[in-house]
């Protein structure tokens, strides 16, 4: 099971070294309202002491509606968020159809209290307070892909990527929703302490360690089924062979169409080309490398398809903003770079 925080050692100092702060707003939804304190609070360092101190407040201590059919009572009021390290807004119960219900007053406020150089966490539509706060003007920013057309129109400022599970840009991170917070919170505790604690808090919360944010959304779109599956079979090959050159074509025959039909199906099915696929699949199994080896960069590049360590960083920068080395680096406790 997920470690709760409270079971930490409770000679814990009071204070840990980061403080996460999740403002729980009226109707906020109670899924999205745990998931950092499961998450971060669930991270620890080699003595098993929490890496992070998640406080739960709201705009005033007491209670708070959700929008189930129960409330919950936070002990802290919005003099927390002047304390944050990382303020997390889960999605609340507005409308959507007016700014005060967005940004009411007091939540303005309360993020007008925010100290420089704090990062800002939204999910799910959550993103509208931060935009109507103006805080994602000229940012790139996601939410949830049914509510990205009216986001954009709304907040014409704003780079909306719908398409995405998350986005950081600078300190301020958004996520489009339900699960893809906790894709967003896993994603943060790799960039602050690396791979190996992100991978303990994954195996005790039991989620995966790592989505790439652009990934596309689960937006909806037919889904066959597993039975009907035309290509899964040749993506199951594909992957023990991600060392190799694979072409449309050889992927077209191993499933036996014709390269039109087997690209058709593969993108009903995937919802991308089996180039775009195939890449994606190729950065995931470099990344693996770079975090778990030793191997030099030109070795991980062969293993995983690119061939030269250039067509390899061409293809990480690209998905990960980084080069390997310095993803290495970033996610193995800053062991020195290989060349």
């Amino acid at each position: 099971m997920c470690k709760n925080p409270a079971m930490h050692d409770q000679a814990a100092p009071a204070r840990a070294a980061h403080r996460v702060v999740v403002l729980a707003l009226d109707g906020v939804y109670p899924f999205e309202l745990s998931i950092p304190v499961r998450i971060f609070g669930t991270a620890a360092g080699a003595d098993d002491r929490p890496l992070y101190e998640v406080v739960t407040c709201g705009l005033a201590a007491g209670p708070v509606r959700t929008s189930a059919d129960f409330t919950v009572t936070v002990e802290h009021g919005a003099e927390a968020v002047a304390t944050a390290d990382t303020l997390v807004l889960p999605p609340f119960g507005c409308g959507y159809d007016s700014p005060r219900e967005w940004l009411p007053a007091p939540l303005a406020a309360a993020l007008a209290t925010l100290r420089p150089g704090a990062r800002i966490v939204s999910i799910c539509t959550a993103s509208y307070a931060l935009a109507a706060a103006g805080l994602l003007d000229g940012r790139r920013a996601t939410t949830h892909w049914n509510e990205a057309a009216y986001f954009q129109a709304t907040f014409p400022r704003v780079r909306v990527d719908a398409d995405v599970l998350f986005v950081e840009d600078g300190d301020v991170l958004t996520a489009a929703g339900v699960a893809s917070g906790v894709d967003l919170c896993m994603h943060l505790v790799r960039r602050d302490h690396g791979g190996e604690v992100a991978n303990r808090v994954a195996r005790r919360c039991v989620v995966a360690p790592w989505r790439d944010g652009g990934q596309a959304q689960f937006i909806e779109r037919p889904v066959p089924a597993e039975a009907g599956s035309a290509t899964g079979a040749t993506r199951d090959w594909a992957l023990g062979r991600l060392d190799r050159p694979l072409s449309l074509a050889d992927l077209a025959a191993h499933a036996r169409m014709s390269v039109r039909t087997f690209s058709r199906r593969f993108r009903q099915e995937v919802g991308m080309t089996p180039g775009q696929w195939l890449a994606r699949q190729r950065v995931e199994h470099a990344r693996r490398l770079l975090e778990s080896t030793d191997l030099p960069v030109d070795v991980v590049a062969e293993r995983a398809g690119f061939g030269t360590a250039a067509s390899m960083r061409q293809h990480v920068v690209a998905a990960l903003g980084v080069p390997p080395s310095a993803y290495r680096h970033t996610f193995r406790g800053g062991a020195a770079a290989l060349p």
